[in-house]
């Protein structure tokens, strides 16, 4: 199969007859082998209704429907799942990411030899204040923690390699960072297109202001555990023997100034609480290294490394 079309979607169902019928004659049209995956994520409305219409007339189409409403990551990571087309790309439903893209994508990653390929919507026909500001903090601190090069890095619009879906596992609200996970499972060559942003014919907008403040915890979590997921001790276990060394060595000249140079009493001295207060965030990160390494040490997943080829065996 050539293209796995996978579409996470949450009451669009005005706009999915019309989103297929697009996709089918783009499709029709570069003859290619296909399927469309479409996940409803709960909703409310007869997405679920459509979808099996949908489904009933081309044999290409199907659907997974969750019991509620999950989120975009985990809609997509059931549609990764489920994909079987050797270039799978992920697009919204809610008809701003144009299906005319899809040819080139995959030729990127075809041809040109792309792990994956970001859409740029450079031209936004939702440039309000309140969405573009925060938007270029975002893809401008995911850049710098990231290294990776990328204008958008929450375009819904991408492809993929079959190997990159199946090797990353996306929960929470990992879903704008699915570059950075391709990266740490080693896919480096990370491509970007500028890609056509159309006006909103259906629906309403499904996330709030609320997606930059997760977006940037999530970014802080996914950078943390890509480093330091397999050997936590390594942060903890540093910064904790950092911090009580600090407050003991303080310890040690409040204790020479007290007996040596009869200076006040240690517990009338402000500094001796900054001691304690060192010496036991410097315990109590260390034991949390300890214990994060004893769990990583037991978990099933400590040795799953990502093996590119193998030759002879």
């Amino acid at each position: 199969m050539d293209i796995t079309i996978v579409i996470p979607l949450f009451n669009e169902d005005e706009s999915l007859p019309e989103l297929s019928a697009w996709i089918e004659k783009v499709m029709a049209a570069n003859n290619f082998t296909y399927e469309v995956i479409m996940i409803d994520d709960g909703s409310t409305d007869d997405s679920w209704k459509v979808i099996g219409s949908l489904a009933a007339a081309n044999k290409n189409i199907k659907g997974i429907k969750f019991q509620r409403n999950y989120g975009k990551s985990a809609a997509l990571n059931e549609g990764f799942k489920a994909a079987q087309g050797d270039v799978v790309i992920t697009m919204d439903a809610d008809m701003q990411d144009s299906p005319d893209e899809i040819p080139e994508l995959r030729r990127m990653i075809v041809e040109d030899g792309f792990d994956m390929v970001s859409g740029w919507k450079k031209k936004r026909y939702d440039n309000t204040l309140t969405k573009n500001i925060p938007s270029k903090l975002f893809n401008a601190a995911a850049r710098r923690s990231s290294g990776i090069k990328l204008h958008d890095f929450n375009c819904g619009l991408k492809a993929y390699k079959k190997k990159v879906i199946k090797s990353v596992e996306i929960y929470g609200e990992m879903h704008r960072y699915i570059p950075i996970l391709a990266k740490w499972g080693g896919f480096r060559k990370i491509g970007e297109k500028v890609v056509e942003h159309r006006a909103r014919k259906y629906g309403v907008t499904k996330f709030g202001w609320e997606r930059f403040v997760n977006g940037f915890l999530d970014l802080a979590s996914i950078m943390f555990v890509g480093k330091f997921g397999k050997r936590p001790m390594h942060f903890f276990g540093l910064w904790g023997v950092l911090c009580f060394a600090a407050g003991f060595s303080i310890f040690l000249y409040l204790t020479i100034s007290k007996f040596f140079f009869d200076q006040t009493g240690l517990t009338q001295r402000p500094l001796f609480f900054v001691t304690l207060m060192l010496m036991v965030i410097g315990s109590q990160l260390f034991l949390a290294g300890f214990i994060g390494e004893l769990i990583a040490r037991n978990s099933p997943e400590r040795n799953n490394y990502l093996i590119e080829d193998k030759q002879g065996l």
